[in-house]
């Protein structure tokens, strides 16, 4: 018996990430990137990424995909990344970062995937919309200085082997935190005590 086709959607995988900084040299020093020079850097992260992406994943871009480099040269690096590439926008994410074809761009997201509402950001955030009915929150920006919790993440390549993570792993990873985060966690002793009246 044959079986039944796969649904698009079954064939799709999500994943986010941040914080790649193509053709930016000073990350290799600040964040201790072990690559000889940025173009090792830019080739390693483009293999890192299509090693786990498919032609049909969607990756949304938690900001700061590149510093420096000519709009050409970031052009024919985004073209290199499988999949439909949503952004949101870093610091450093300038016109030539935001005009490279992204599928969408914005500052802050809230979509619904995988049947949960997630809030994806830059930057994190210690309180997010939906948080107390959750919600889980994805960031970049730190570089794996903040820690995570059992709702937030911090998506930057740093904290992933230089490549996306996949919406299941990042729920492991906040699975695996016990730390609520601190407006749950202030806000249910506050009504332990009685101080919601």
């Amino acid at each position: 018996m044959a079986a039944a086709p796969a649904t698009e959607a079954a064939l799709m995988t999500i994943f986010v990430t941040a914080d790649t900084h193509f053709n930016h040299v000073g990350v290799l020093a600040m964040c201790g990137r072990p690559f000889a020079d940025v173009a090792e850097h830019n080739e390693f992260l483009v293999q890192a990424w299509n090693s786990v992406v498919g032609p049909r994943d969607e990756v949304w871009h938690l900001g700061d995909f590149a510093l420096g480099g000519t709009p050409e040269e970031l052009a024919a690096l985004f073209r290199r990344l499988r999949g439909r590439k949503i952004l949101c926008r870093g610091n450093h994410d300038k016109t030539k970062t935001t005009g490279l074809g992204w599928h969408a761009v914005y500052d802050l997201a809230t979509p619904k995937l995988a049947g949960e509402r997630w809030v994806f950001s830059h930057y994190p955030m210690r309180a997010w919309v939906g948080a107390f009915r959750g919600s889980r929150h994805c960031f970049g920006h730190t570089h794996g200085l903040l820690p995570d919790t059992a709702r937030s993440c911090d998506v930057g390549v740093d904290r992933w082997g230089y490549r996306p993570a996949s919406l299941e792993e990042i729920r492991e990873r906040m699975a695996a935190t016990p730390e609520e985060p601190e407006e749950l966690r202030l806000g249910r002793a506050m009504e332990a005590e009685g101080g919601d009246d």
